[in-house]
């Protein structure tokens, strides 16, 4: 059974994140898994592919903190997630896998949002967090 498109987005994204020429990446198809493209692969073929990929430094992201589920109205659990990351940037926490500390992102949410926790954090003013966290990283960046 081929793999899904989620899958070969991943590898795309794989190849990117190791600056894979399109040639490298083809040979590695053919040599680890025996296929010219992604769409010939199946599940033990991907799983190949990417033990190779994880070999060479690729690490797919995964979600470091609280998913609340879809709320209408809410900060989506991307948002949360990209708030999370932009916080942690800023604020010199660069340990991966780990939750932000959460008690300096909520003093800054309660400060600048009016809400105790991300859990609590509107749709709308997710993206103004995000964009203040951007402009927050780029000044810091300056600065330095």
């Amino acid at each position: 059974m081929p793999i899904s498109r989620s899958q070969k987005a991943i590898l795309h994204v794989a190849k990117a994140h190791l600056k894979l020429t399109d040639a490298h990446y083809r040979s590695a198809l053919v040599q680890i898994a025996g296929v010219t493209t992604s769409t010939e692969l199946d599940q033990e073929g991907f799983d190949a592919v990417m033990g190779f990929f994880g070999y060479c430094g690729f690490k797919p992201l995964e979600k470091t903190g609280h998913d609340y589920g879809e709320r209408p109205g809410m900060a989506s659990f991307a948002q949360i997630e990209l708030i999370r990351a932009l916080w942690r940037e800023w604020s010199g926490q660069r340990v991966a896998g780990k939750d932000v500390d959460a008690t300096g992102l909520n003093t800054w949410l309660k400060r600048t949002f009016k809400v105790d926790s991300l859990r609590f954090l509107s749709s709308a003013d997710g993206q103004k967090a995000i964009a203040v966290l951007k402009a927050m990283k780029a000044h810091k960046a300056r600065a330095a």
